[in-house]
């Protein structure tokens, strides 16, 4: 009998906060996952939802007031909680690779493209600067990125926002991780370029079989580009899935909510329905549900106790109390004092 494959990343119970004057801020707040070899995980939420914090607690590239609290990251079966920086340096760039939101600020204004995308070969590899010039042209190519060799001598500000952003991602594949996380890689490019930023890392993923962390709060690039997703809300995990599970059978109310937010043909010459409210502040967190004050199925128990996460199918869980009252209703579920006070509240 064949043994199952370990998970190529394993975060459990991860916790990373912000130390600041007016409290400690719980950014991620337990959460936990796993990501396979070749396949595309995508982390939805709206900002603050503690999305780039995930990331950014893989590198261990926190702000100086940001800690990991508590939990485990395991790469390729190796603890990256608590290790030194020197291990760290060896894992970021060779094992995992972060492509930025804005690749404007992402890359130096004073220093070429060449130079930059060189220096970070250097860095992480064993190549001289012949060889770290070769490879920097043939990453260049990879991203489809037209005259390589005249663009090696160019700055930053000589380039377009999506040619800025084929350079970030030729930097982040150039030592050829394991684990390409995009943070928002397409935020601030054009419907057009967007679209070919994102069949390029597709054909990419594909071709070098990496896999891919996509952070985004933009559902339409989750349903091109990703295999299972996670929702995230105030630092926690409200539900998790499959993608065709997460987008037609949706089992959250925070995640029913952004969908609906989505414009579609059928909501043509009708008004969007927003997520009423505003998220919620961090330095506070309730003790209920944290998006029950913007729910507007909320019931009392919301409000007073989180609901633990619930197994929707093998590949479908979700945090929610209205699973509980709709399984009550059914007749799956029989503990009636599971959703006690399940009026609205």
């Amino acid at each position: 009998m064949e043994m199952e494959r370990e998970p190529l990343l394993k975060v459990r119970d991860l916790h990373t906060s912000f130390f600041t004057p007016a409290g400690e801020v719980k950014a991620v707040n337990g959460i936990s996952f796993n990501l396979d070899r070749g396949k595309v995980l995508g982390i939805v939420g709206e900002s603050g939802s503690g999305k780039s914090v995930t990331a950014y607690s893989i590198m261990q590239i926190l702000a100086s007031t940001g800690k990991i609290v508590s939990g485990s990251i395991k790469l390729d079966g190796q603890e990256l909680v608590g290790v030194d920086e020197s291990v760290m340096k060896t894992v970021r760039g060779n094992k995992v690779s972060i492509i930025f939101q804005d690749p404007m600020t992402s890359l130096n204004p004073t220093y070429t493209i060449g130079h930059q995308l060189m220096e970070a070969i250097m860095l992480h590899t064993d190549r001289n600067r012949a060889q770290a010039r070769e490879r920097a042209i043939e990453m260049l190519r990879l991203v489809n990125v037209n005259e390589p060799e005249k663009r090696m001598k160019q700055y930053p500000f000589e380039h377009s926002g999506g040619m800025r952003q084929r350079v970030m991602i030729a930097m982040a594949l150039a030592c050829e991780p394991d684990i390409l996380i995009a943070d928002e890689p397409t935020t601030a490019l054009d419907v057009t370029i967007q679209a070919q930023i994102l069949e390029l890392m597709k054909a990419l993923q594909e071709e070098l079989g990496m896999a891919i962390i996509m952070i985004t709060h933009d559902l339409g690039v989750v349903a091109q580009m990703c295999d299972e997703v996670i929702v995230m809300y105030a630092g926690s995990i409200c539900e998790q899935g499959t993608a065709e599970e997460i987008f037609y059978n949706p089992k959250h109310e925070y995640t029913k909510g952004l969908m609906r937010s989505i414009p579609t043909a059928d909501t043509a010459g009708h008004k969007l329905q927003p997520i009423t409210g505003t998220p919620i502040d961090l330095l506070n967190m309730p003790e209920g549900c944290p998006f029950a004050p913007r729910c507007s199925n909320a019931m009392k128990i919301c409000l007073k106790q989180r609901c633990e996460r619930m197994r929707i199918n093998d590949d479908h869980f979700a945090a929610c109390w209205m699973n509980v009252k709709e399984g009550i209703e059914s007749g799956m579920i029989e503990r009636e004092e599971d959703v006690k006070g399940g009026e609205d509240a």
